[in-house]
């Protein structure tokens, strides 16, 4: 892992949007311990960020309405991780118009903010749904968007206007575009899957011979520091995972272990999965466990010299032991 602080002027200023959330929470905590001035925007008060260091501002509900201006001033830095996120079971009307609303037009209400307070450097916290949702060879930058679904094309909007509207002010962009990502605090499908090991259920998996690529929240956090500081980052889009893509079987195998579980899998139709996932209205989770996913990270490997500092191995067993913690209570 870098250990080198932010060096040049005191405590650059950095605000995060969505920081009290799963990847903010975290990267807030390592951004102050490297020399940053953080600012939290949040949505509701009156509860402040639980790190008395970090300024917290709250600027309600996202869209092109919000305004941004105590949040953006005086910062140096944004690293943007708020937004509407996926919905594995939508029950808005137009989905499309509500992603849009927080992620395209609320992204682009803010970005006009950070350019009127002179924020040099724009995180953009995007997905690798941008890119699709299943590969027969690993997504790389240079690939054309193919985004599947609402969160997806929302995703794509917002990444295009950004780029226009850094390209006609100057203000450095910095896309990342992570696949699915597990840590301490994760939620939704990655937790009942631990949820599910923990139980010992012989699965049917036994057949399955897929590649997915993750990354552990550590990781993640580490990549968004290197992005807000090398010089190379600047005007860049990237793919970012682990850099050690598994089987579901593999995955389960590692999370049972670290909880001394076994893993017990037995062979099933992959067909017969696929049905009973779209009769139980739950698709788009079977063809997660069944399809493959990959990334080539080559470029910012490349480009920055960033290499993943935790294992797959490390974050598992460091998810796993938040989870017994969690259980525990």
């Amino acid at each position: 892992m870098d250990k080198t602080k932010v060096t040049g002027q005191s405590m650059p200023r950095i605000l995060v949007t969505g920081a009290s959330g799963f990847v903010g929470t975290g990267l807030c905590s390592q951004l102050l311990s490297k020399g940053f001035s953080v600012t939290a925007a949040l949505r509701k008060p009156p509860t402040p960020f639980r790190d008395e260091r970090i300024r917290s501002v709250y600027i309600g509900h996202i869209n092109e309405l919000t305004d941004w201006t105590r949040a953006t001033a005086n910062s140096d830095f944004v690293v943007h991780l708020a937004g509407r996120a996926h919905v594995m079971r939508e029950h808005t009307v137009n989905p499309i118009t509500a992603y849009r609303e927080v992620n395209v037009a609320g992204t682009v209400n803010l970005a006009n903010s950070a350019v009127s307070a002179g924020v040099k450097r724009f995180i953009y916290m995007s997905s690798v749904k941008v890119n699709g949702e299943e590969n027969d060879q690993a997504y790389t930058e240079l690939k054309d968007a193919c985004p599947n679904d609402p969160y997806g094309m929302s995703k794509m909007e917002a990444e295009l206007e950004l780029m226009k509207i850094a390209t006609k002010n100057k203000m450095e962009l910095v896309i990342i575009r992570p696949p699915l990502v597990y840590g301490p605090g994760v939620k939704a499908n990655f937790l009942s899957l631990l949820k599910l090991v923990d139980y010992s259920i012989p699965l049917p998996l036994a057949s399955i011979r897929n590649r997915r690529s993750f990354i552990y929240l550590g990781n993640l956090i580490d990549c968004v520091i290197k992005c807000l500081t090398h010089p190379a980052a600047a005007g860049r889009i990237y793919l970012v995972s682990d850099d050690q893509d598994m089987s579901t079987p593999e995955l389960i195998r590692i999370i049972a272990a670290s909880m001394n579980r076994r893993a017990v899998f037995f062979p099933f139709p992959t067909s017969l999965l696929q049905s009973a996932g779209q009769l139980l209205g739950r698709a788009e989770v079977v063809s997660r466990i069944l399809g493959s996913l990959t990334i080539d990270m080559s470029r910012i490997k490349k480009e920055t010299g960033w290499t993943p500092p935790y294992s797959p191995e490390t974050g598992l067993m460091n998810t796993v032991q938040w989870f017994k913690n969690r259980s525990a209570l």
